[in-house]
């Protein structure tokens, strides 16, 4: 027993490296995603992919979970160090059932997780994942007899799949004439490798900062101002930068830094890769969480027929929004970008490309682009569930915020988001971690430091 969080949540399951997340956790997980597949698929055996972030850990559970998957009769190919999206461009590729990444995305380096994803390369709905985490929670795991184990097979091009997709989708042509140099922070993890294919064959002039997925992170690995002093000051340094990206563990967000060395963040990234994409396909319906920015509002009332479909936090969320909607992106403020062209998962390797592609087409810098936009100042707070009473002071917090703005405009499907003017604030416990988070946005700083202290003030949480 261990008092370590297990977090079993429509992000899949994260937990503490050798206390609650170990092999034999990984493995019944695992064999209960496989298991619930079996069910449906009667004909053969069930046929998935496993990858991992890089993380050092990461081999060992990989391991762990396509033996959890064999042993319950599901044929396996194992990709090795591998980005979240790579694992669902493979699903694709090799039609299989499903995959998952062991990976616990931006969390340090003392947790690890397991990613499912589903025949289309979405993480499982709300629904599924319940059935997952009740079977491993049940311990219902359908072991086979030996004659009945799943294979276990290895692939090594998963990486080229990958980027040829991107590829595939941008003007290389119009981004490799203007050689732009970019520098990258790969944090060390499985972004690495593919990253470094991607912006050499679109002609980049490429600077590339913990490049080798060697899984010990050389800062705090989620991509946030704080955590990036490094980039923006090696892009500040070098003038003939035009940006720097940033990836975190998994690979599956992008936070960015201008060619003058500012952190742009990681709101900004939907927006850049929005304003692209309709560029070049016109307005269409664009999902975000409930917690992104109203700058992809902004961007969205500029082209006729765009339109902002709003869900619950969790890429699987927006990935159903999106493709329920008819859109041709979508994402979160923490960076994430779904571009269903390439997969319906947060893929930074599209969404560089897809800047890149801007800064081809617009001819200005990034930095231009982005003050032409209307800006907002966000707040961004969290605390810890212990030390405000559990998971169950969370009901408690949301009903006195719900009271408190009763004659707003109240958004409840996941915790509360309450729009008061031109600010909003919402307050939701975290799918990945043990926290409550807050978020705030208006106008100003002043405003949204406003609205945040008054609605930690009303729940409690000062």
């Amino acid at each position: 027993m261990s008092d370590a969080p297990l977090m079993l949540s429509i992000s899949g399951a994260r937990g503490i490296v050798g206390k609650t997340m170990t092999p034999e956790i990984v493995a019944r997980y695992t064999g209960a995603f496989g298991s619930m597949l079996r069910e449906t698929i009667t004909d053969r055996p069930p046929r998935l992919v496993v990858g991992s972030d890089g993380r050092r850990s990461g081999s060992c559970l990989a391991s762990a979970a396509a033996a959890g998957l064999a042993a319950v009769g599901c044929e396996v190919t194992l990709l090795g160090i591998t980005t979240t999206p790579t694992v669902g461009v493979m699903i694709k590729e090799l039609g299989c059932d499903g995959g998952i990444n062991v990976t616990a995305s931006h969390n340090p380096i003392e947790w690890n997780g397991i990613k499912c994803l589903n025949s289309e390369g979405l993480a499982p709905a709300g629904r599924e994942t319940a059935k997952i985490i009740a079977r491993f929670e049940g311990s219902q795991v359908d072991r086979v007899d030996g004659a009945d184990c799943g294979r276990i097979s290895y692939a090594d091009d998963a990486a080229d799949h990958h980027v040829g997709k991107v590829l595939a989708m941008v003007d290389v042509d119009a981004i490799r004439a203007k050689g732009f140099r970019v520098i990258l922070d790969s944090v060390a993890a499985s972004g690495g490798p593919a990253g470094r294919q991607l912006l050499e064959a679109l002609g980049c002039d490429l600077v590339h900062l913990h490049g080798e997925p060697i899984g010990i992170f050389p800062h705090t690995p989620e991509p946030t101002e704080a955590n990036l002093t490094e980039l923006a000051m090696a892009v500040g340094k070098d003038s003939a930068a035009a940006v720097g990206f940033a990836q975190d563990p998994d690979a599956d967000r992008l936070a960015i830094v201008d060619e003058n060395g500012r952190y742009i963040g990681e709101e900004w990234t939907l927006v850049l890769a929005a304003l692209r994409m309709m560029q070049r396909h016109g307005g269409s319906p664009v999902a975000a969480n409930l917690s992104t920015s109203r700058m992809i509002d902004d961007v969205c009332a500029g082209f006729e027929g765009a339109s902002v479909v709003r869900t619950a936090v969790g890429e699987a969320n927006v990935a159903y929004g999106i493709r329920s909607n008819g859109g041709v992106i979508g994402g979160e403020g923490n960076g994430g970008v779904i571009i269903p062209e390439v997969c319906y998962i947060r893929d930074s390797l599209s969404t560089m490309a897809l800047i890149l592609e801007l800064l081809a087409t617009d001819g200005r810098p990034l930095s231009a682009i982005v003050d032409s936009l209307p800006q907002y100042s966000m707040v961004k707070r969290k605390w810890d569930l212990t030390a405000i009473g559990g998971k169950r002071a969370v009901h408690p917090i949301l009903k006195k915020i719900r009271k408190h703005w009763a004659s707003a405009e109240v958004n409840n499907t996941d915790g509360v988001r309450v729009d008061i003017g031109d600010a909003w604030v919402h307050v939701r416990p975290s799918n990945t971690e043990p926290i409550i988070r807050l978020i705030a946005e208006a106008p100003t700083r002043e405003a949204a430091e406003q609205i945040a202290d008054e609605a930690a003030t009303v729940a409690g949480i000062t």
